[in-house]
């Protein structure tokens, strides 16, 4: 199983005990922040779209949208979201459980400037009913991103 995995990464790390596994789904961003307890914008979902041959994954705020052209200018292709059915085979984590942690080798992370504005974040530990609480310097430690990037927009009340 994809949590397996990213216990062993967090193990791996020192920090095992703090992945949090509730009853209930926290497959959407909404479902995660009452699992969580949190605002929804503060649970960091991770996107996954095709660029070339390899997987972008993208870990974003709860509440940013991807912005079409920022993406253009940043990876020089449209943004075209991996098919549900792709994910697993190739991230390694199913749809709900997607995350920038344990990925296969094909998966180049990024972390959108729309996650800064928080002192924690919530990432999805690799199924649908898991989540870990990380502050945006950790994040960027455990997920070793290959940049912050700035593809979102925020809501307006937000922006």
């Amino acid at each position: 199983m994809a949590i397996e995995k990213v216990r062993e990464f967090f193990r791996s790390r020192g920090i095992e005990d703090r992945v949090l596994e509730f009853e209930t789904s926290s497959a959407t961003v909404e479902l995660a922040a009452q699992a969580v307890g949190c605002e929804p914008e503060r649970i960091a979902k991770t996107l996954s779209f095709h660029v070339g041959d390899r997987v972008a994954l993208i870990v974003a705020a709860g509440d940013a949208r991807i912005d079409n052209p920022k993406f253009k200018v940043q990876f020089a292709t449209k943004a075209k979201m991996l098919k549900a059915d792709e994910a697993e085979k190739l991230i390694g984590h199913a749809v709900g459980g997607v995350c920038p942690f344990a990925v296969n080798d094909c998966c180049d992370v990024y972390l959108d400037e729309s996650l800064r504005r928080f002192d924690m974040v919530y990432p999805a530990c690799g199924s649908a009913n898991s989540a870990i609480g990380l502050t945006p310097e950790e994040l960027e430690r455990y997920a070793a991103p290959a940049a912050w990037i700035d593809v979102c927009k925020l809501p307006a009340t937000q922006a």
